[in-house]
């Protein structure tokens, strides 16, 4: 039995602030916003830094591994032709103090999937949008 495919998702509408973020992953990376005057991350994507209130932003490409923060596992099909049973995921990213993205954790059984794994991005591109989702890694 081959592991579930993650969810079809709505498509965010690109704008300045999160271009950099969704389409990152056509060239393999995990944008996020970084202040240039405090160097502290902000996210959700944004053109003003959430510590400092700067506008020196900047979308970086960060190193796209971390761990599960936490997760559950969904059973229910609450939409036509979502495939289940899927984990969603927080994901503490590393190197981006701070900074937890709500993913999926795809490739795997989800069964498998347990606190503090380490995973790494992955990109579930939909639409021109690239989704960044997280694998387990061996």
């Amino acid at each position: 039995m081959s592991p579930p495919q993650p969810p079809r998702r709505p498509r965010p509408k690109l704008d300045a602030d999160n271009r950099a973020f969704w389409t990152g992953g056509a060239e393999g990376k995990l944008n996020m916003m970084k202040c240039g005057d405090c160097g502290e991350f902000t996210h959700p994507p944004r053109q003003i830094c959430r510590h400092c209130q700067s506008e020196n932003m900047a979308a970086v490409a960060v190193a796209g591994t971390g761990e599960i923060d936490t997760f559950t596992i969904n059973y229910q099909a609450w939409m036509p032709g979502l495939e289940v049973p899927f984990v969603i995921a927080r994901v503490r990213l590393d190197g981006v103090p701070g900074v937890v993205l709500t993913t999926n954790v795809v490739n795997c059984d989800v069964n498998d999937v347990k606190f503090d794994d380490k995973v790494k991005v992955a990109f579930d591109e939909q639409d021109g949008i690239w989704f960044p989702v997280f694998e387990k890694v061996a």
